[in-house]
């Protein structure tokens, strides 16, 4: 999803953004109904009402898949889990959690949470629209009957789809929990639930190809065609992000099983307080092509500095400003201990907002951990 996305308001405290393939979806869903579905269940109304319920449905079902993905959000948070945003895009939508749940029966009430919110309001809109139309048998409401039938449906099949146990849908984040639960090792847990989410997709794509190929050779009914080609475009879909996952399984088994101290710069070059910026970008930013030094005095890191603190101060005043004007003191997040894994080292940068750490061994100074040190070692292991 590489094309921008469109903050459109917050819910639960989390940005809600509409990615621009949503549009795409939502006009492709509003001429689906407004020239097919709408027309066969409500003959008789011009064009522009057709129209104007079609977008309004298109819209109502996007809403379904808001509330699908809040209940997910709602359960995440509840463990303490930040969500970073919500995306509506071209397949519905996604919550964007900031970290791993942390046990199997958090992983199972996550997931299962946007399913039971999809079943419960498509039973509501379907029980609505049974008590609409059998009991209260109300006049001028066979549109919304229309609708709530429609919603009904869709939100039920929303929740079986997502059922289904194949990752990285939300049946294949149960059957995750489950073999987590049961193994007692996530990452393969993962990959086996991502296993099972690439041969789901295979099958599914598979099966559109059928289809499409059905109505080609005459053998299948042309009006199954769209069917057919949806299938098989969310097949590969689906196939290809179980295959993402699976790679991503193996990247964090080598960031937790390698030690920092297998990564980190030994050679460890630090710059004086007391120098001057100007000195410091011809002595040590130039000369040595690092982006970042430590700061010492006496023996004793006090501090950072980074391309970043060089470029916040006006050249001008390069000649006239010390490091220890610019640079960012230590504190305890600084320092890590070079027995840690790599993934903790990296959690530590992002929480942190470093680009690099300062590697401890009983306590003293041996060595530097940074993002690019860490993506070289990966590049060498093809990772």
């Amino acid at each position: 999803m590489s094309m921008p996305a469109i903050e459109i308001g917050r819910a639960l405290g989390i940005p809600i953004r509409v990615h621009m393939s949503w549009f795409l979806v939502f006009m492709f869903v509003s001429w689906t109904l407004a020239t097919g579905y709408l027309p066969e269940a409500l003959p008789g109304l011009s064009g522009q009402r057709y129209w104007g319920m079609g977008a309004a449905a298109a819209l109502l079902l996007f809403l379904s898949v808001l509330l699908h993905e809040l209940g997910h959000s709602y359960v995440a948070q509840r463990y303490q889990i930040p969500i970073g945003q919500i995306t509506l895009f071209i397949f519905g939508g996604v919550a964007h959690m900031g970290k791993e749940p942390p046990s199997p029966r958090a992983e199972f009430l996550i997931a299962i949470a946007g399913p039971v919110v999809s079943l419960v309001l498509g039973l509501l809109c379907l029980g609505g629209t049974i008590l609409a139309e059998s009991v209260l048998h109300l006049s001028g409401t066979q549109g919304f009957v229309v609708l709530g039938g429609l919603l009904g449906i869709v939100n039920v099949n929303l929740g079986l789809f997502n059922l289904i146990p194949g990752f990285p849908l939300d049946g294949g984040r149960v059957l995750r929990a489950g073999l987590w639960a049961w193994g007692k090792n996530f990452h393969r847990a993962t990959g086996q639930a991502a296993t099972v989410g690439f041969l789901f997709g295979i099958v599914l794509a598979g099966f559109g190809a059928l289809v499409v190929g059905g109505t080609v050779a005459g053998a299948l009914d042309p009006s199954l065609a769209g069917n057919g080609g949806w299938l098989l475009f969310i097949g590969a879909f689906l196939g290809g992000a179980a295959w993402s996952a699976r790679r991503q399984v193996g990247l964090r088994i080598v960031l937790d099983t390698t030690m920092v101290r297998d990564v980190m710069i030994r050679n460890v070059v630090s710059v004086s307080p007391t120098l001057s910026v100007q000195g410091a970008v011809d002595d040590f930013f130039v000369a040595y092509g690092f982006s970042g030094f430590p700061v010492t005095e006496d023996d004793r890191i006090v501090g950072i500095v980074t391309t970043d603190d060089v470029q916040a101060v006006p050249q001008g005043l390069w000649a006239w400003k010390t490091v220890l004007d610019i640079m960012r003191p230590s504190t305890e997040a600084l320092f890590i201990p070079a027995d840690w894994s790599v993934r903790l080292a990296l959690d530590r940068m992002i929480q942190e907002g470093w680009d690099r750490l300062i590697v401890t061994e009983d306590g003293k100074p041996v060595g530097l951990i940074t993002r690019s040190s860490v993506a070289r070692f990966l590049q060498l292991r093809k990772a």
